[in-house]
């Protein structure tokens, strides 16, 4: 089944709150009748409500929850016994790093899903040309990276989800099958917007937190720690922290990291590919 198809299936399904969502409605409508039914009950109700609005804004910060929505977490159990390991690198494509990732994959002959940003796309798009070129995959990011996006409304996901979308597909004639939230975070009103959108939420299971590390053999470190086949790997052309030499801590891990993986006998492949593999 192409992209396509599968897009135009989940648009076609009716949208199903996750089970939080829907407990949460009730809560509400409980709360409601109570207030109705003895409105002298107030601060018992203010204290439920006020618990469960914590408990989804603790859940909103989990980037591995799948309480709020479908979250592709790792690599399916057939791409785990095939050996099969994603690496994902995010908010790019960047005119100094991006090149340089490319050209190190490209001597590994290992390839890697991009999810870029709209914006950065739109002033680098001979990046996301050759990031196609050569194999790669480019997923969606949202077309200007917020940093308060958990904190929009529906207008304000839909907006940026879909802008990022028409980017990506204006620019690699290809639409993005996922999408990533920044830094993971979200709130109850990106899932159905996703659902309409025909995309799958990604997060990860393992992060170097190559943004604001400088040392390459931490990053290197956080990502090996327990790794097994199936995990999905989190770096950054875009945002890279730098070493003390002034290097992108990507550009100084990834040669190590893909070795390790061999090593392992793991092999890199994209998210597409894992998907499509029977």
């Amino acid at each position: 089944m192409s992209t396509a198809e599968r897009q135009a299936l989940t648009l076609a399904a009716r949208w199903r709150p996750a089970p939080l969502l829907v407990f949460s409605a009730l809560l509400h409508a409980v709360a409601l009748l109570g207030l109705w039914w003895r409105p002298d009950s107030w601060p018992v109700w203010l204290l439920v409500i006020v618990a469960d609005h914590l408990l989804l804004m603790a859940v909103s910060l989990w980037p591995r929850s799948s309480w709020l929505g479908p979250n592709v977490r790792r690599l399916s159990a057939a791409a785990a016994a095939r050996g099969e390991v994603a690496i994902t690198i995010d908010d790019g494509p960047d005119p100094e790093v991006t090149p340089q990732v490319l050209d190190l994959l490209a001597r590994a002959s290992a390839r890697a899903t991009f999810f870029c940003v709209g914006e950065q796309a739109l002033r680098h798009p001979e990046l996301c040309r050759r990031l196609v070129a050569e194999g790669h995959e480019v997923e969606n990011h949202g077309q200007r990276h917020p940093t308060l996006a958990s904190l929009m409304g529906p207008g304000g996901w839909r907006r940026e989800v879909a802008q990022g979308a028409d980017t990506l597909q204006s620019l690699t004639g290809r639409r993005p099958v996922y999408y990533r939230a920044v830094a993971g975070l979200r709130n109850p009103f990106l899932d159905p917007v996703l659902h309409r959108l025909g995309l799958q939420l990604a997060s990860w299971t393992r992060r170097g937190f190559d943004t604001r590390t400088r040392e390459p053999s931490r990053v290197l470190q956080r990502l090996l720690k327990g790794l097994q086949a199936g995990d999905v790997l989190l770096l950054h052309d875009g945002h890279a922290a730098r070493t003390a030499d002034g290097q992108p801590v990507i550009v100084a891990v990834l040669p190590a990291l893909i070795e390790a993986l061999r090593a392992r006998g793991l092999r890199p492949v994209t998210l597409g590919e894992a998907r499509r593999q029977v």
